[in-house]
């Protein structure tokens, strides 16, 4: 059975995550303009919004985007936070 968090337990998690994955993508586009927030949208926890320079591949970024959400996906797995990415060219 899940052990039940209080609710500011539970923002640092959502917290926790959110600085992961903004380092994630910072790591994967260094030159990447990154948002993080903990806007309630349907069921997510927050949101990671990624806007590379101009000039970058699309193939880079369906690198960063696809890295991004397998982590998304492995964090919901494990610690049942769901956090929506997206990266905007």
């Amino acid at each position: 059975m899940a052990k039940s968090t209080s609710s500011s337990e539970r923002r640092l998690l959502v917290d926790k995550y959110l600085t992961e994955l903004s380092l994630l993508a910072k790591q994967l586009c260094p030159g990447a303009r990154v948002e993080a927030t903990m806007e309630g949208f349907e069921d997510g926890d927050g949101h990671v919004r990624i806007y590379p320079p101009a000039g970058v591949r699309e193939k880079e970024i369906e690198e960063i985007e696809g890295k991004i959400a397998d982590r998304c996906v492995d964090i919901l797995l494990g610690e049942g936070v769901f956090i929506c990415s997206a990266v905007y060219d």
